[in-house]
């Protein structure tokens, strides 16, 4: 008989491409997926994996059982969909990420509300960028991720996965208290060309809109900072290095000696859940979608 873990552990492997990519994604050591791997080969009786360089690769015939892996795994959650709407009730584990200011600003009261609503539901939450959450909820890494993209960039989603959208997150500029637009009721992007940007990390996807939004307006735009938090960024706003867009999502408490004004056009993030559609039906799922649904209309 194959096992079902083993198997899951050849279809991180085939998926991740790497041992440590595998380790990762079941968040398990590498010594344990080797160890899975291992104990598989003796049960086939066939060898799996072979040695690529400093990495290995899967054999002709760990390529096809890994076809057959991902086939029963697909199954198997089918299966589990298909228990759990029988049962009726939302139990058992469910894997959830967010954006670093959604996991501050709308998973507390969405956590907090699953569990005095569903007891029997165990809820884990791994802070994850837009773009990675979404892999990872194609992959099967994670049931369910809050997710989002820009009034002017969507975030390409999968045919295989479903959405559902949480709230729209304004966005205004910050500005240290002493510029000279600090007093205005409304701004326009435009106005800050001359100054130097705070921004997110290279690459990331909020950067690369607001590289895009600026250059759509005529601004080379001097990137004189990066951070990852928001409130990192505030900080260095506050000390005078420059300006940056802050949502409104989770950006609370504010640091003294930041101004924030409202952009003209309006700036704004749309904020949405996304999981795969196959696993559409399990209760488990449309408890926390209903669940974020709810904290997100408490912030508006």
């Amino acid at each position: 008989m194959l096992n079902l873990e083993r198997l899951r552990t050849l279809d991180a492997l085939a998926r991740h491409g790497s041992v440590s990519g595998a380790a990762a994604g079941l968040h398990v050591t590498t010594s344990a997926v080797s160890q899975q791997m291992a104990k598989l080969e003796r049960e086939v009786g066939q060898q799996l994996l072979a040695k690529n360089g400093r990495g290995v690769r899967l054999t002709d015939a760990g390529r096809l059982l890994a076809d057959h892996a991902a086939r029963i795994l697909s199954q198997v959650e089918l299966a589990q969909a298909d228990l759990e709407e029988q049962r009726g009730k939302a139990v058992g584990e469910l894997r959830v990420s967010a954006f670093p200011t959604a996991m501050r600003g709308l998973l507390p009261a969405t956590l907090s509300a699953l569990r005095t609503d569903h007891p029997g539901l165990r809820v884990g939450c791994h802070e994850l960028e837009p773009a990675p959450a979404v892999t990872a909820v194609v992959r099967g890494d994670i049931d369910l991720a809050v997710v989002l993209d820009w009034y002017n960039k969507p975030l390409p989603i999968p045919d295989v996965l479903a959405k559902a959208p949480l709230l729209d997150d304004p966005a205004d500029v910050a500005m240290p208290a002493a510029h000279p637009l600090a007093d205005r009721a409304e701004v326009d992007l435009e106005d800050f060309a001359d100054d130097e940007w705070i921004t997110w990390g290279e690459g990331e996807f909020c950067h690369e809109w607001l590289m895009f939004t600026l250059r759509d307006k005529g601004i080379e735009p001097r990137v004189a900072h990066r951070a990852e938090e928001h409130h990192t960024q505030l900080a260095l706003v506050a000390a005078g290095l420059g300006v940056c867009v802050a949502p409104r999502l989770g950006r609370d408490p504010m640091p003294a000696g930041v101004r924030m004004v409202p952009v003209r056009q309006r700036v704004r993030r749309h904020v949405y859940v996304v999981w795969r559609a196959d696993a559409d039906r399990r209760p488990s799922i449309r408890a926390a979608v209903e669940a974020l649904r709810a904290a997100g209309a408490g912030l508006r």
